[in-house]
């Protein structure tokens, strides 16, 4: 297991100067030697150290790299991991070190709209939005082989999980639904996210379902059948209001002593408000110009 092991690299500005020194210097010293061969002295030996310490400088300038803010260079030399820079700025290193860039800014994508069933086996088209970014560059580096596609399989296995655990819309109050429960949903799969892309060194800040739908062959089909669960939990509300009503009128008149009723007038004065106040039309009143029981 690669743990991230952060440390300092040279600052580059310095020694760049002095790099720079080192090119112009040996190209001085070898004319300088080329000049005493004039006077009879065997300058062979001077120039070919003017001339590896020039190779030798053109070697280190590989050894500069540049670290961007929120962005981290994973250091290692010849397959083994060195350590991780974080500093900004120009930097310089060992040139044989091989300096990989890993942003560590925030991240979203969105997942393609998968279709799938959920729990009560209804086909759904589903897709989330996941907000990432890496916390461990050690682990992103070597633990997966390619940290950013593995975000994307690992985010949109754990949706379609997500998608068979719940039911598309819930007929019970203590029933989680993918469409009733957003919030509960939601840290659901943050979580499910955050779990599955640990081992790659990778954080998930936010995750939320970006789109929810029938899959178009029953879309028809279950439309009529949410109108119709509406349709019935409005007839309930109504019904228990009339009700209700109902018993108040009859309560009423009873304490008010305002007219004396019999079972069969009590029972036909409540059809009769039941459907007044149950009717989706407004009611045509009858007038009686006889007595009460005519």
């Amino acid at each position: 297991m690669f743990r991230e092991k952060v440390i300092s690299a040279w600052p580059g500005i310095p020694v760049l100067l002095l790099a720079l020194a080192f090119l112009v210097i040996p190209i001085v010293g070898i004319v300088f030697a080329v000049r005493s061969a004039d006077y009879g002295e065997k300058p062979v030996v001077a120039i070919v150290a003017w001339m590896v310490i020039w190779v030798v400088d053109i070697v280190c300038l590989a050894g500069f790299f540049s670290v961007q803010p929120n962005q981290r260079v994973v250091l290692t030399l010849f397959g083994n991991y060195v350590g991780t820079v974080s500093d900004p700025g120009l930097r310089f290193a060992n040139p044989f070190y091989t300096k990989k860039p890993i942003s560590c800014r925030v991240r979203n994508f969105e997942t393609s709209k998968l279709k799938v069933n959920d729990q009560d086996g209804n086909p759904i088209e589903i897709a989330a939005v996941v907000v990432w970014k890496v916390v461990d560059t050690a682990e992103a580096s070597f633990q997966v082989d390619n940290y950013e596609n593995y975000v994307h399989v690992q985010s949109e296995a754990a949706v379609r999980n997500l998608a068979t655990a719940f039911p598309y819309d819930s007929h019970e109050e203590h029933t989680v639904s993918l469409r009733g429960h957003t919030a509960e949903v939601a840290t659901r799969l943050k979580a499910e996210i955050h779990e599955r892309l640990s081992v790659a060194g990778v954080e998930v800040i936010e995750a939320r379902l970006s789109y929810l739908s029938y899959a178009q062959e029953i879309a028809a089909a279950m439309l009529r059948r949410q109108q119709a669960s509406a349709v019935i939990a409005a007839r309930q509300k109504i019904v228990e209001g009339a009700v209700g009503m109902v018993e108040m009128a009859l309560d009423a008149l009873a304490t008010k002593n305002v007219v004396q009723l019999d079972g069969e007038q009590r029972a036909a004065m409540v059809q009769n408000l039941l459907v007044v106040l149950c009717s989706e039309a407004a009611a045509q009143p009858v007038l009686n110009t006889g007595t009460l029981s005519h």
